[in-house]
Order: structure tokens, then C-alpha cells, then sequence
């Protein structure tokens, strides 16, 4: 029986969920028809707070409160209930369900949140550490100097708005003095909390990179959805607290690459869930969606069923190596497309040397969203990454000694053909070199040091990764052998279409007809539901390059509960 995947992304010691605000341009989004929303003008005479929508111990959602008259958004603790309730009736209202359950709600300063609580997101053994790091190696997002998980740290422990963990709610404010509380912050962890109690978000699968995403595609694009709704009503019907101008710092350097891959189910999400009320009988379509999550990035992306298909790497390697084990699991990654645009992807905004999804395709036409959808990548039917380390270092092997096989599936030779020449484009970008004598071989010395072996098999692109060229064969017998090379750049524009129509043509039938198959049954550790507050896109009008430094992207939050 195959080994489930270990989540080695953000390996958690409890699950964890993240979602996100998307601010949008005024009347990008339109207003929730009424049959979605209804309005309350007949309200029942004995309204209850299980039954009743937009009604909560006594508070409906239009109630004004003696705080809102406030010359601030700070809440005393004797207000404080007040506030919460008329929330959920709020998000009662505009998602048309009722809560089940109250949610205790605490608001701390920032310096309390990095204090006491910055460790809510981010804990993982010695294993999980190495894993972690080859994984966003493997996506050159990472490099060798770097450890991935103090970058994930990082990204949360200053951007942080709010979590929902265990049933209750920690709003962070950037007044330390007078922690100040923002309603639109508060509403969409309440969104995460309403979820948690209507479809218990822990049973999902978030074993992988590319299962996170998928999942949180559909819960994060639900509750961005509330948020947008949520905003508007606070300018046109609503009076609602909101703080000054006090704002996170943020990562001093962000790691586009992480963010990119973080953002992914933002920035489509909402249009996903969108796409599934237009389909069907509204929010009643999106319920339904929790029965059957996406199944993959491919599938928020595209607004389309993508099951993945079942990849699993066969182990050829020699007594020398052997494959990374957490838990007596081997270590395996599913990336997903979303990391992998990431990953062609991040340079663009980093800095102003080339990269292979330039600025211009990435930021696309909509300034509240990034385009994941990539002629490189969108014909994605599958991958997994597969850890190997020096056998003699057993337990104590690091990143150093480290390597990987990462197989990835393409619903045509056409797809793989162009995600092999965008990887080929990437290892150029980091100055490797080709080797002499070894078939599609390169060697990189800064950064990201190693030997890489490309290999493509029609639909299949296999990448092997070593510290040396002479140990590629150890970790995969066959690797790099001797030869010209066969991979070659080729022409990759959002204008070609040759790629997709070869997707009905020059189809492999025993992965896209056959059917995909789901990946292992089970994960060592899963994220569930947290909500990463995250300003949409507030990096894209940032110059990369310039002297300042990069733009917040906005607040991460996170809901984290024991699985």
C-alpha cells in the first residue's frame, strides 16, 4: 500500500486554517442578489438566535451600538459581546445561514501576538525542518542559506490580523496601548468559525501544498466573498468600527515565492465560489461544495473539476541514499500548479531580472488579483516530490545532504514539453551551467547549489536533483546519463494555443481518460481553516528593484485547532 503524503509546507504540530480579505476596486465585485441575502423587512415577532437569520442574542445586524459613536475602534470589555453578536448577525445576514454556537473573541496588541502567540502557525521536528526545506528549495524559493520554516515565520509573525483557533477568535491590533478592533477582520474569522461549525473544516485533507490550496480555493474564496459584501455594507448601510492608520510593518523582505503560493487561493477563490453559485442554487451550491472539496489548485484556477492524477515515485535509488522518513512516513510533496507559477513566477516581482512569467502576465488586468492560469503550467495533471538523504547521516541529515526526485504529470506531451523548456528558462535565470557529456544536466553553484538532471517521457517531466553530478545517478539509477541534450526551449505565450487543443488529441489516456486518481488517503499532519487577512495584491503598483522597501502585503490570520 502507498505511503499517504506528509505535509512538510507548513508542517504543523496542530491543524491550522488560513484565509484571507480581499479588498477589491469599487464595483468590481456586484452586491449579493437579494435572494442570496435577503433582507429582514418583516421581522418575525419572536425571533431566535438559531433560527432566525441576522438576529443573535437580542442583536440584529442594522442595530447601532454606543461604541459606534467611538472617535476610535477601541472596544471595552463590556461592549465587547455587544459587537461580536451583531457580527454574526452580519455574516448571518449576508451568507444566509445561522451560527450554531457562540464565539469567544480576544483582542491583543501585536507585541502580545509575538510574544505569547507566534508559534500558533509554524512548529515542526528536526525531519519536518529538512523536509521543509528541500520542498521550497525544490520551488527555488528557498535557497540553501535560508530555512524555510523561519520564512514562513516571518510572513505571519508581522502580518497577522486575526485567527480562529479551537473555537474562538484573537483579533491583533496595531495599537498597543488601546487595542483597537477591526470589524471587516472580525466578520471574516467569523465567517471561518460559521464554516467550522456548519461543515467541521478539520476532516479536510490538507496533507499537501497543492490539497491546501485546493481546499482553502473554496473557504477562503466563500468567507473573501463575505468580505467583500461585508466592506460594501460598511460604507453604504452599516455603521462599523474600524482603527486608524496604525499598520503592521510586515516582512522587512518578503519572499514572493511563499506569498505567491500563499495568495494563489485569494486571488481566485472568490471567482471560484462565484462560479459555483452561478451554477447552481447560490450559497445552497457553495454548501454543497463541502461535501466534495476541489480536488486540486488546477481546479480553483480554472473553474473546472481537475482530479489529479495518482503519481507515485518508484524508489531507484542505490544503498548510498535513501528516501527521508517523518514518522515512518516517507516524506512526499504534491506542489500543485499554484506553486509552480509561484515558482516561475516570484522573480518577477522580486526584482527586475528576467523571469519566466514576466510582471506583466502575472498581475493581468484585474488589480485585486494575480493570473495563475500560465501557458507553462496550466496543462498541470500531476506531481510529487520525493525527499532522499546520504544514508550515512541517517537522522541527522540536513538540507545539505539532501536531494529529491519530483515527477510531474501533463495532459499532453505539449504541456510537458512547455513546463520542461519554463523549468529549463528558471535554471538559466539562477546561472547554471550546462555539463558537458550528460544529457539535459546542469550544475548550479550559488544559492541554489546542486546537480539537476531534466528527463521528459511524453506527458512526463521527471527533475532530479543531487549535490553532485556523479551522486544523480544514486538518488534515481539512470539519471543524467550520457548524451545530448533533448530539452529545449520553446515559445510560450498566453496567445499560443496549440498546448490546449493538443490536451483533446495527444491526451494520455491512461491518466486524463482513465480517470485521475486521488492521492493517498490520509496525511501525518494537515492544515484545517485559518484566515490569512492579506491585503489584495498590495504589492503590484511596488517598482521591483527600487530603494524602498517592499510593501506590506497585508495581515495573515489563522484559525488552529488539534486535529
Amino acid at each position: 500500500m502507498r505511503s499517504p503524503p506528509t505535509r512538510v509546507a507548513v508542517a504543523l504540530a496542530a491543524t491550522v486554517a488560513v484565509a484571507m480579505i480581499v479588498i477589491v476596486a469599487s464595483g468590481a465585485v456586484p452586491p449579493l442578489s437579494s435572494d442570496e441575502s435577503p433582507a429582514q423587512p418583516d421581522r418575525p415577532d419572536d425571533p431566535t438566535t438559531e433560527g432566525t437569520v441576522g438576529y443573535v442574542e437580542g442583536y440584529w445586524a442594522d442595530d447601532d451600538l454606543p461604541v459606534d459613536e467611538s472617535d476610535d475602534a477601541v472596544v471595552e470589555d463590556d461592549e465587547l459581546e455587544a459587537v461580536v453578536y451583531r457580527s454574526m448577525a452580519r455574516v448571518e445576514e449576508i451568507r444566509n445561514a445561522t451560527f450554531e454556537a457562540d464565539v469567544p473573541v480576544e483582542v491583543i496588541s501585536r507585541e502580545e501576538f509575538q510574544e505569547d502567540h507566534g508559534d500558533v502557525f509554524v512548529s515542526l521536528t528536526e525531519e519536518e525542518r529538512v523536509a521543509n526545506n528541500v520542498t521550497y528549495e525544490a520551488l527555488f524559493m528557498v535557497d540553501r542559506e535560508t530555512d524555510a520554516t523561519a520564512e514562513l515565520e516571518s510572513m505571519y509573525g508581522g502580518t497577522v490580523e486575526g485567527y480562529y483557533v479551537d473555537g474562538r477568535i484573537v483579533i491583533v491590533s496595531e495599537t498597543p496601548e488601546n487595542p483597537e478592533l477591526n470589524e471587516v477582520v472580525l466578520g471574516h474569522e467569523l465567517v471561518h468559525a460559521l464554516q467550522d461549525q456548519r461543515f467541521g473544516l478539520r476532516s479536510f485533507e490538507r496533507g499537501t501544498i497543492d490539497q491546501e490550496n485546493a481546499v482553502n480555493g473554496l473557504v477562503e474564496g466563500d468567507a473573501a466573498r463575505v468580505d467583500v459584501e461585508y466592506e460594501r455594507r460598511c460604507g453604504d448601510e452599516w455603521d462599523c468600527l474600524r482603527p486608524g492608520d496604525a499598520q503592521s510593518d510586515g516582512p522587512t523582505q518578503l519572499n514572493w515565492g511563499i506569498y505567491l503560493t500563499l495568495y494563489q487561493p485569494y486571488s481566485d477563490g472568490p471567482d471560484y465560489v462565484d462560479s459555483l453559485r452561478e451554477a447552481g442554487d447560490g450559497w445552497a451550491a457553495v454548501d454543497a461544495a463541502y461535501d466534495e472539496p476541489p480536488p486540486s489548485s488546477s481546479t480553483v484556477i480554472h473553474h473546472e473539476e481537475r482530479e489529479p492524477a495518482d503519481v507515485s515515485v518508484p524508489d531507484r535509488s542505490s544503498d548510498a541514499w535513501e528516501r527521508l522518513e517523518i514518522n515512518g512516513t516517507v516524506a512526499t510533496e504534491r506542489a500543485g500548479e499554484a506553486a509552480m507559477v509561484a515558482m516561475f513566477a516570484a522573480d518577477s516581482l522580486a526584482s527586475r531580472d528576467s523571469s519566466v512569467i514576466d510582471r506583466d502576465a502575472l498581475l493581468g488586468d484585474d488589480p485585486t488579483t494575480y493570473d495563475y492560469d500560465q501557458p507553462y503550467t496550466n496543462g498541470w495533471a500531476g506531481d510529487e516530490l520525493v525527499t532522499y538523504v546520504d544514508a550515512d547521516a541517517g537522522a541527522n541529515a540536513t538540507a545539505a545532504d539532501a536531494g529529491y526526485v519530483w515527477q510531474t504529470e501533463w495532459r499532453s506531451s505539449d504541456h510537458a514539453r512547455q513546463f520542461a523548456s519554463g523549468y529549463l528558462e528558471l535554471l538559466e535565470g539562477h546561472d547554471a551551467e550546462a555539463v558537458d557529456d550528460r544529457r539535459d544536466t546542469y550544475v548550479i553553484d550559488d544559492e541554489f547549489p546542486g546537480a539537476y538532471a531534466i528527463e521528459r517521457d511524453g506527458e512526463t517531466v521527471t527533475i532530479v536533483r543531487a549535490p553532485t553530478v556523479e551522486q544523480l545517478d544514486g538518488i534515481r539509477d539512470g539519471a543524467a546519463p550520457e548524451g545530448e541534450d533533448t530539452i529545449e526551449r520553446v515559445n510560450v505565450s498566453d496567445d499560443d494555443d496549440d498546448a490546449n487543443a493538443a490536451v483533446n488529441d495527444d491526451v494520455n489516456d491512461d491518466t486524463i481518460a482513465g480517470g485521475f486518481a486521488a492521492p493517498g488517503a490520509g496525511a501525518a499532519v494537515a492544515i484545517v481553516v485559518t484566515a490569512v487577512v492579506v491585503r489584495a495584491r498590495a504589492a503590484a503598483d511596488w517598482e521591483p528593484g527600487s530603494e524602498t522597501a517592499a510593501p506590506d502585503p497585508g495581515a495573515l490570520g489563522c484559525d488552529r485547532g488539534r486535529a
